[in-house]
């Protein structure tokens, strides 16, 4: 989650209702974003 709040500015709140299987494919996502910015 700390993943998603880095790269998305998401807040702990707005990640609470997510299922896991959403939390991991937006991890992705901010890994990958993360990753681009380097």
């Amino acid at each position: 989650m700390a993943d998603l709040a880095l790269v998305f500015h998401w807040r702990p709140a707005d990640m609470d209702p997510m299922s896991v299987a959403d939390l991991m494919e937006w991890r992705e996502r901010a890994r990958e974003r993360h990753e681009r910015q380097e």
